[in-house]
């Protein structure tokens, strides 16, 4: 081979190494964006989510039911995550300003029984907290969560609609802006 043929196939190889490289960053990008981005929730989603009954952290049970025909924030959350740590003061703080609005709060905790009775004590929470252990991951994916991450925040609305996701922490003036004004 002269060097005058190896520059027309480096050329060619390069091109072809080109073209793979964008053909998977093309990939990756799809890819990536169908894994992470929160799903529609389905009608099935929030049935299923008002059938469910689970304990609170003292060991009675919370009927999901009870929340049906109401304004309802369901904040997925777990002691061991700081950002969810983090917003629980503001949720607190909108379940009381919105009280008798029809709009309810619940804590849906990816732990154990135990780890949320001792994150309730250092840090006291004004709406219900239901344990739902790891399974609690599942029921948020059904909501759109498809990565499972936390915390991760769905508004379901008073017709069973889901009226707004957030994966990641929310603040109040989000809520407030999703939230039924009067």
């Amino acid at each position: 081979m002269t060097a005058s043929t190896a520059t027309p196939v480096r050329r060619s190889r390069l091109w072809l190494w080109l073209a793979v490289a964008v053909v998977a960053t093309v990939a990756g990008a799809l890819a990536s964006h169908y894994v992470f981005s929160p799903k529609p929730a389905s009608d099935a989603a929030v049935e299923t989510f008002l059938r469910t009954q689970l304990p609170d952290p003292a060991g009675s049970t919370i009927d999901l039911g009870q929340f049906r025909g109401k304004t309802v924030v369901v904040n997925f959350w777990a002691p061991w995550c700081g950002p969810c740590v983090e917003e629980m003061p503001d949720l607190a703080a909108l379940h009381k300003e919105y009280s008798g609005r029809k709009v309810e709060f619940v804590g849906i905790g990816i732990d154990s029984a135990t780890n949320i009775q001792q994150f309730v004590k250092k840090v006291p929470v004004n709406y219900p907290l239901a344990v739902a252990g790891f399974a609690g991951t599942e029921l948020s994916r059904n909501f759109g969560n498809a990565a499972g991450g936390l915390p991760y925040t769905v508004i379901i609305a008073p017709d069973g609609t889901v009226s707004y996701r957030k994966m990641g922490r929310v603040s109040p003036e989000e809520l407030r802006t999703a939230l039924p004004r009067g």
